[in-house]
């Protein structure tokens, strides 16, 4: 079974991040498309912020066997829901199906519970996202609303204590 490390973006990895944010199906359900250049680096500088508030609250690389980048997740403090963390990741094309979305998910519970224990966890998918939603409700995750944000069909989902 392979293993899985989480690290942080440091400065200089945008373009690791760019590879990662410019493929139309991976951001399918995230932006509905790859991001340009520009969007990519101004979402890249936003991360590094959020990135800095704490040592455990941020985006991370998601590594597989020690050495290939197979996607990137979060764990950061939700502004529209008080005393909540967002979970969320996103996985190149090459590293789905493989279990890895499972392991992030227990990781970043896990890490949350152990950390920020009176916090809420709650996840935002695309309501199309049926494998997201699958494996958010595999966790014990329930959907609390479904709407419109930003433009975008929105679906948020909260872990269920």
């Amino acid at each position: 079974m392979s293993k899985i490390h989480f690290e942080k973006y440091k400065p200089s990895e945008f373009n690791e991040y760019f590879k990662l944010v410019q493929d139309d199906d991976v951001m399918r359900y995230i932006t509905g498309k790859g991001m340009t250049e520009e969007q990519a680096n101004h979402k890249f500088n936003s991360i590094l912020e959020k990135s800095s508030i704490h040592d455990d609250i941020g985006y991370f690389k998601v590594y597989k066997d020690d050495q290939t980048i197979a996607g990137e997740c979060k764990l950061v403090y939700n502004k529209y829901l008080e005393n909540s963390l967002e979970i969320g990741y996103v996985l190149k094309k090459d590293f789905w199906k493989q279990g890895i979305g499972s392991k992030i998910c227990e990781h970043l519970i896990t890490l949350s519970k152990d950390r920020f224990p009176t916090y809420k966890i709650i996840a935002v998918i695309d309501p199309d996202n049926i494998a997201s939603r699958k494996l958010l409700e595999k966790f014990n995750f329930v959907s609390y609303w479904k709407g419109i944000e930003h433009d975008v069909p929105t679906e948020k989902l909260i872990l269920k204590k």
